[in-house]
């Protein structure tokens, strides 16, 4: 095994997929940011808001009001310059930086494919992008035609894990027995051309729901055999502009049908390349000198090692769930950063309550003084959000002059088509109840079973 180990990593190949995979990765996060400032969510999403939920452990990661454009337009300028492989390192480091910079701020936003995006960038700081049809090859007057093979396989390796791990997750009872939650979300989408019709039918709710799972299962496996591949990209293409058509989420389905085109041989990359230079006017046969690149033997060790760390952390993060109590999908510990996609429909309110602890005084929270009422639909079903929002009130009513403050909550929830049920304890003063990766005992254990992964 070791044996075999060692012939791989000196195992070198064509450096044209890792080039395309650059170009189109920057050119889909520099259209990202443009649709995302087009649409005006910047304001709307981290100016405008007085309240911000982030993330344990970054409390310091903030909005710093219009000045978050310029945080968006440095993401937007390095991807240009990942795309062209201009300053390459700088450019994919500051992309990496500016855009989990984003992600971090308030985590209503949270999505899985902003989380792939975050760790797919990570990755490619370790990874020669630049060494073959860059700006940087051209600029330094050296060219690698070959690159170590490890190099794409890492991109191939995390695109495997994200795709078996959302099949895997798709594997419980509400999914398969229940077709939920797209037995919820599916019959609203009766206005769509020629397939609105379908969209009432269960048994198009349970044909997603299988497909979907072996999909997510078998689409690695047929993207890696040279036979099935161009199957398996056609069925990549047919799955996520349907998810697109279904689903508002964004440029995703894009950025993952240009991801897998890394599966394809060296012979598909070098004539997508030879396209783009007909395009730009590119004179290609200057980047295929035939060298290639090696890694000094320390240089080697390092990033080696800082990648077999980044996979495992990738391997078993998504189980941590494992480690606490109760029902994943109601308490929603450990669910994050676990390719978890659209796997949950969660409904419910919060009425948070004041008390004077001395005098038993109280009074109710209009939550539409400090929320947004997407912040509000977030807040109301997560309980990390439930108790960051009641410090938050705790401190502004202590400043505001009141004493002694408690703060309770009346919560109600329902998932994935369940009856509402109690959420939170509403005895327990959540302003004397501190964050921490802890089990929040406070949570009321779920009334049903969901089986499953």
């Amino acid at each position: 095994m070791k044996l075999h180990l060692k012939k791989y990593f000196k195992n070198n190949t064509e450096a044209a997929p890792l080039a395309v995979f650059r170009v189109f990765f920057g050119i889909m996060m520099f259209l990202s940011v443009v649709r995302f400032w087009s649409y005006g969510w910047i304001e709307k999403l981290y100016v405008q808001p007085k309240f911000f939920f982030s993330y344990y452990g970054f409390e310091f990661v903030q909005p710093i009001g219009h000045l978050t454009y310029v945080i968006f337009a440095l993401c937007g300028l390095s991807a240009i310059f990942v795309a062209l492989g201009y300053k390459y390192r700088l450019a994919i480091l500051l992309f990496f930086l500016s855009f989990t910079y984003i992600e971090l701020m308030d985590k209503t936003t949270y999505l899985n494919h902003y989380y792939f995006i975050s760790v797919l960038s990570f990755l490619m700081i370790f990874l020669p992008a630049n060494a073959y049809y860059s700006f940087d090859a051209k600029r330094k007057g050296i060219s690698f035609q070959k690159i170590p093979q490890w190099t794409i396989d890492s991109i191939k390796l995390l695109l495997i894990i994200v795709y078996l791990y959302a099949g895997l997750a798709k594997l419980n009872s509400d999914w398969l027995v229940n077709a939920m939650p797209l037995k919820i979300w599916l019959p609203s989408k009766y206005d769509i051309p020629v397939l609105g019709y379908l969209m009432h039918q269960e048994w198009i709710h349970y044909f997603f729901s299988y497909s979907g799972a072996i999909y997510d299962l078998s689409i690695p496996f047929l993207l890696m055999y040279k036979r099935t591949r161009v199957f398996a990209f056609m069925l990549v293409v047919i799955f996520h502009i349907l998810t697109r058509v279904l689903f508002p989420i964004g440029m995703f389905p894009y950025v993952m049908i240009v991801s897998t085109l890394v599966f394809f041989d060296s012979n598909f990359h070098h004539r997508v390349l030879k396209v783009l230079s007909r395009i730009f006017r590119i004179r290609k046969h200057f980047f295929d000198s035939g060298k290639t690149l090696k890694f000094k033997p320390r240089q080697k060790e390092i990033v080696l090692s800082f990648l077999s760390l980044f996979f495992v952390i990738q391997l078993f993060l998504p189980f941590r769930y494992l480690l606490y109590p109760g029902e994943l999908f109601w308490t929603e510990e450990g669910y994050r950063f676990s390719w978890r996609v659209m796997l949950m429909e969660k409904a419910g309110y919060a009425n948070f309550k004041i008390v004077d602890g001395k005098t038993g005084k109280r009074f109710y929270v209009d939550n539409d003084d400090f929320l947004t009422s997407f912040q509000q639909k977030q807040m109301a079903t997560q309980p990390d959000f439930i108790l960051q929002y009641a410090h938050f009130l705790k401190e502004h009513f202590e400043n505001d002059g009141h004493q002694n403050v408690e703060v309770y909550v009346e919560s109600y929830v329902a998932l994935n088509g369940r009856l509402s049920s109690q959420y939170i304890d509403p005895t327990v003063d959540l302003g004397k109840q501190k964050e921490s990766f802890k089990h929040k005992n406070w949570i009321i254990p779920f009334k049903d079973e969901i089986k499953g992964l």
